[in-house]
C-alpha cells in the first residue's frame, strides 16, 4: 500500500491506496466523491474528466499514486455552496444535458477549453474539443451552446 497526499477541492486529502488504484476509484470509493462517473474505463467516455493542477485528465487512465502532491478538482469542487459556477450554470439554463450521466467531464471538458482557448469559443473549436467525451442522449447542440455561454459568463 502506498500513502498519498493531495488537495482535492481545496482540502488536503491523505488515502493508503495499491499501485494499481486508478484515480477515479481513489476519488469515487475512498473519499465518495461520485459526480467523477466511470463511464467505459478505457478512456473513451470522457465521464471521468476532473482537473490536476489546472489540466483536464481521465481519472480513468491515471493512477491515483500518480496525483500525489497535486491539486485535483472534482465536479463537487465547482459550487460555492449553493451557488453554482458559471459552467454549471449555463448546462442548467441551456439544457446541456438530458440523463446527466456524461455532464461532471463535459462541464469539467469545458472549463479546459476556455483555460487553453479563452473566453471567446466558437462552436467548431467546441465541438473538436469535445471528440473525447461521449453523450448518448443528446445532438450536442445544447452542450455546445452551454459551453460557449458558461466561457462568457466566466469572463465576467
Amino acid at each position: 500500500m502506498l500513502t498519498i497526499n493531495l488537495a482535492v477541492n481545496g482540502q488536503p486529502v491523505s488515502g493508503e491506496v495499491e499501485a494499481r488504484t486508478l484515480l477515479v476509484d481513489f476519488l469515487r470509493e475512498q473519499l465518495r466523491l461520485t459526480g467523477t462517473h466511470v463511464g467505459c474505463d478505457t478512456s473513451q467516455c470522457g465521464a471521468c474528466v476532473v482537473m490536476i493542477d489546472g489540466k483536464s485528465v481521465k481519472a480513468c487512465t491515471m493512477l491515483a499514486a500518480m496525483a500525489d502532491g497535486a491539486e485535483v478538482t472534482t465536479i463537487e469542487g465547482l459550487a460555492n455552496g449553493a451557488e453554482l459556477h458559471p459552467m454549471q450554470q449555463a448546462f442548467m439554463d441551456h439544457h446541456g444535458l438530458q440523463c446527466g450521466f456524461c455532464t461532471p467531464g463535459m462541464v469539467m471538458s469545458g472549463l479546459d477549453m476556455v483555460n487553453r482557448h479563452g473566453n471567446d469559443l466558437d462552436d467548431a473549436t467546441v465541438r473538436r474539443e469535445l471528440n473525447g467525451n461521449i453523450c448518448r442522449c443528446t445532438g450536442y447542440q445544447n452542450i455546445v451552446k452551454a459551453i460557449r455561454t458558461g466561457a462568457k459568463a466566466m469572463e465576467e
